[in-house]
């Protein structure tokens, strides 16, 4: 008589080591997708020099900054402002790429590799974020044409850089939440953005803060979004005329850390497990 023996399935308990080794390999797998497909790497570089020509060239004389009305005061006191959008727009490129993986089954697959669960979402985010990182490049070169300069140095400046990829990497943990809830790749890409807008504009990014109505001020201020542009105005030595008295303008980098951290420990614990429960683990 013959006993029929069922492959066991692969565990999904590994280590931490193997997690991030993990990870990087879905990573790698991820941006080895980017050169087929050359209209993601065409729209995620023309959207935000689109960007910067629209706001230094079109509003850049009609909005004075000290005092004067003088375009490149503007130029310098806007790029900090469109950086840290483009890198909140990150969020889309997670949302949708995990809520394609999840509508083609790719998370099927994934489930019965002997791979950490949360090495598939590390690898995503993480993906993302080189990707980002290729788009900042751009940005800078664009930026710099413009006549957008750093003034603090080196060390300053790249401190800036940095703390703008960390702003990247907690908005796409919450893309990943975003991509892991919803049940297609078109309500991703809408969910993933539409919160946004009023986000980036209800803020200091783009427009004074004394230039705003009273109530406005008060949420641009405490915006998330207001602390990171104004840290990397700091940072760059850029112009930041709406500094006030208030927690919030003195100490823009602290509490644009604070923020960062507090994204990441809310939204990766949240995503990580919501990928576990698609995944069925």
């Amino acid at each position: 008589m013959t006993t029929l023996q069922t492959k066991p399935r692969p565990s999904a308990t590994v280590g931490s080591n193997s997690a991030v080794s993990d990870g990087m390999v879905i990573a790698w797998r991820n941006l080895k997708r980017l050169p087929r497909i050359p209209e993601q790497l065409m729209w995620g570089t023309i959207q935000p020099i689109m960007f910067v020509l629209l706001f230094a060239y079109v509003f850049g004389g009609a909005i004075p900054i000290g005092g004067d009305n003088d375009p490149a005061a503007y130029r310098e006191f806007l790029m900090a402002g469109i950086f840290a959008q483009t890198m909140a727009f990150a969020v889309a490129s997670s949302s949708v790429g995990l809520a394609d993986d999840m509508q083609k089954g790719l998370i099927d697959r994934f489930r019965s590799l002997p791979i950490a669960r949360s090495a598939v979402i590390v690898g995503r985010v993480v993906g993302d974020l080189v990707f980002n990182m290729f788009i900042m490049v751009v940005m800078v070169a664009c930026a710099l044409l413009v006549g957008w300069r750093w003034h603090n140095g080196v060390l300053s400046g790249l401190a800036g850089f940095g703390l703008l990829m960390l702003f990247a990497f907690a908005m796409l943990w919450i893309g990943a939440l975003i991509g892991l809830s919803v049940g297609s790749v078109e309500v991703a890409n809408s969910v993933g953005l539409i919160w946004l807008f009023p986000v980036t504009f209800l803020s200091t990014a783009f427009v004074p803060m004394n230039a705003q109505p009273d109530w406005i001020k008060t949420v641009a201020e405490w915006n998330p979004f207001s602390a990171v542009v104004g840290a990397c105005r700091e940072l760059f030595g850029n112009p930041n005329p709406f500094a006030t008295d208030g927690f919030a303008a003195q100490h823009p980098v602290l509490l644009a850390l604070i923020y960062i951290v507090a994204i990441i420990a809310v939204f990766a614990p949240l995503a990580v497990r919501k990928y576990k429960h698609a995944a069925g683990s």
